[in-house]
């Protein structure tokens, strides 16, 4: 254990990158073992990314929760521009079935609502931290500078608040023109708070409404 946390203190790059890449290859992983699976899955992959973010806390000073007005504020109107504009612009891809518990388990079923709380919790409290350390932190950070931790957290540079909010909206091929807004919002809201904490707090803003509407118009198209 002693190992383990001497090699993190002095890997800034791996408790930023690597905790990021171990949560999307598992969230880029099919249900091998039938439908059924890929819900099993997320609930480990959930609990994963939840151990993983407790072991590198100490070791990513700006990953840390600042709630305020303004990040909540952000977080609510990304979600509108979320669910507002998706009929608007065309989409990348082929469309994935939607994660719809409900329908694999039986409406009402204990399976159903396990799996739709650990989804809930998974997107408004893992993803944001695991997200935003990577997104608006590093990739950001390393497009001003490999050097990425000489570069203050805020610092603006077009070149990078562009090329990150793209890419960030590209990831979310059939949401791209949203992901691409919801980038600009995040990254603009750390470059004028000069941290963080406020764009995760946007972010699970956003995920846990956008969640709630899921469950409540069964949009399953959104997850």
């Amino acid at each position: 254990m002693g190992n383990l946390k001497n090699h993190l203190a002095s890997s800034p790059l791996l408790v930023r990158v690597g905790t990021f890449f171990i949560f999307l290859v598992l969230t880029s992983l099919p249900g091998f073992f039938g439908e059924a699976s890929r819900y099993w899955l997320y609930l480990a992959k959930t609990v994963l990314g939840a151990g993983m973010l407790w072991m590198v806390w100490p070791y990513v000073n700006e990953m840390r929760w600042k709630i305020s007005v303004e990040g909540v504020a952000v977080g609510i109107l990304v979600f509108v521009l979320w669910i507002g504009l998706d009929n608007f612009y065309p989409k990348f891809g082929k469309a994935e079935p939607g994660w719809n518990p409900h329908g694999q388990f039986g409406s009402g079923s204990m399976l159903a609502w396990l799996f739709l709380s650990f989804r809930l919790m998974g997107s408004a409290l893992v993803v944001p931290p695991l997200e935003e350390v990577f997104y608006r932190s590093f990739v950001y950070r390393y497009i001003i500078r490999p050097d990425f931790q000489s570069v203050p957290i805020g610092e603006f540079k077009w070149s990078a608040f562009l090329i990150t909010s793209i890419v960030f909206g590209l990831v979310h091929p059939q949401q791209w023109m949203a992901g691409i807004l919801c980038g600009f919002a995040y990254q603009g809201l750390v470059c004028w708070k000069k941290r963080l904490g406020d764009a995760m707090t946007a972010h699970a803003v956003t995920n846990l409404l956008l969640g709630l509407w899921v469950i409540w118009k069964g949009a399953w198209n959104f997850w």
